[in-house]
């Protein structure tokens, strides 16, 4: 093809291919820090862009070309949330934004906050509404026992308590 027919955008981001992140199909519920790391996100994105305008290196343009679309990413997340006040749920029953103390048949007691998708982080036990034990746990009671459905096989536990925290 003849450059004479090729825009100067198009040869800007020649042999640079970078998908969109997908999206989740689920309703975006967040928790209030949740909604807040998320803006927390986009800031930062924002400055690393800043810091790589001028630069018409290539790798530079490709990072940026990363930042912009992790940008996209996040506020499209924000636009779409649907916070979640945990002082506005019932203290009797795991819903999303929960604190969950949970007995194994072992006796270990495990402490699980279902949040949103992009709050998930199992490090810090918590876990998304949409996973299988977030899903296990919710419209669960003090004493009810769940089954926690697992690639390795099902576990039974025991729900032991249920707060939610103060914002």
């Amino acid at each position: 093809m003849s450059r004479a027919f090729v825009k100067e955008n198009d040869l800007e981001h020649a042999g640079i291919d970078i998908p969109e992140r997908s999206i989740s199909d689920e309703i975006n519920y967040v928790t209030p820090n949740g909604l807040k790391s998320l803006q927390e996100t986009v800031t930062k994105l924002e400055s690393d862009r800043a810091k790589l305008l001028g630069d018409d290196n290539p790798a530079p343009k490709e990072k940026k070309m990363r930042i912009e679309r992790e940008i996209r990413y996040y506020l499209s997340r924000i636009d779409s949330a649907i916070i979640i006040y945990p002082d506005q749920q019932p203290t009797d029953i795991v819903l999303f934004s929960a604190n969950v103390e949970v007995e194994n048949f072992d006796g270990k007691i495990l402490t699980f906050m279902i949040v949103g998708e992009d709050e998930a982080n199992i490090k810090l036990s918590k876990i998304s509404y949409v996973s299988p034990l977030a899903k296990a746990l919710i419209g669960a009671k003090i004493d009810d026992e769940v089954i926690w459905h697992k690639p390795s096989g099902n576990e039974q536990l025991i729900i032991t308590g249920i707060t939610y925290p103060n914002i």
